[in-house]
């Protein structure tokens, strides 16, 4: 199945805040309607942000901590039942889970993707 694409001009690219950070927590979220990783990730200059991942299927805690991630930083924070999350970790969908975008090479916390 094709799906139709959206163009959309460099402009708008450049709204989004893709940056990499590196994940230094994570611990279970057991409150969480589906199973989910709680994550805090320094993005450098931007500070440490937390998040809430669905991502147990392919994911450990260390399997996580000390990896560089992708996280979209110019969301608003979204209440995610007792848990404020402050970004958005990106990743693809698998048939076995969701696959978090990761950093090929360590890059400075906070860059920017281009």
């Amino acid at each position: 199945m094709t799906e139709s694409v959206q163009v959309i001009g460099w402009e708008d690219f450049t709204r989004v805040q893709l940056c990499a950070g590196t994940v230094l927590r994570v611990e279970p979220f057991p409150e969480a309607r589906r199973p989910a990783w709680k994550l805090w990730v320094d993005f450098g200059p931007h500070g440490v942000k937390k998040t809430s991942a669905q991502i147990l299927a392919l994911y450990a805690p260390e399997d996580l901590v000390g990896r560089q991630i992708v996280g979209v930083l110019n969301f608003p924070p979204k209440q995610v039942g007792p848990f404020i999350s402050e970004f958005l970790l990106t990743g693809f969908h698998t048939d076995d889970g969701v696959v978090v975008t990761a950093v090929e090479r360590p890059v400075p916390d906070g860059a920017r993707m281009a």
